[in-house]
């Protein structure tokens, strides 16, 4: 039986480039989370909405007023506590993580 012959580097190369072992597994990127830009200060249709349709919430926290009027959570525990100090809301449960509120109705006044 006659030897083998030998490729040369350029051929065991290209051969390697061609052959399905050589490509590299794709691994996914993963879902990224699209960032929302929530607004920093009130501008005026929001601050209407604000003092029109919060006060007759069931469920008033931040979280809640941060994902509905689309504003960032610093202005969303402001803007509580203007309407706590106002009398449209009343606290039901409050601690440093969370802060539960409801709409003021007669009744309570």
């Amino acid at each position: 039986m006659a030897p083998k012959e030998q490729k040369s580097k350029e051929a065991k190369a290209l051969a390697a480039a061609n052959s399905s072992k050589g490509k590299k597994k794709k691994w996914s990127k993963g879902k990224l989370k699209e960032k929302v830009n929530n607004l920093v200060l009130f501008d005026k249709p929001t601050y209407e909405k604000l003092l029109t349709e919060v006060p007759k919430y069931k469920m008033i926290t931040p979280s809640v007023l941060s994902d509905r009027l689309r504003i960032n959570g610093s202005l969303a525990r402001a803007a509580i506590k203007e309407l706590l100090g106002k009398g449209l809301i009343k606290e039901v449960a409050k601690s440093n993580a969370q802060q539960i509120y409801t709409r003021a109705t007669a009744a309570a006044s």
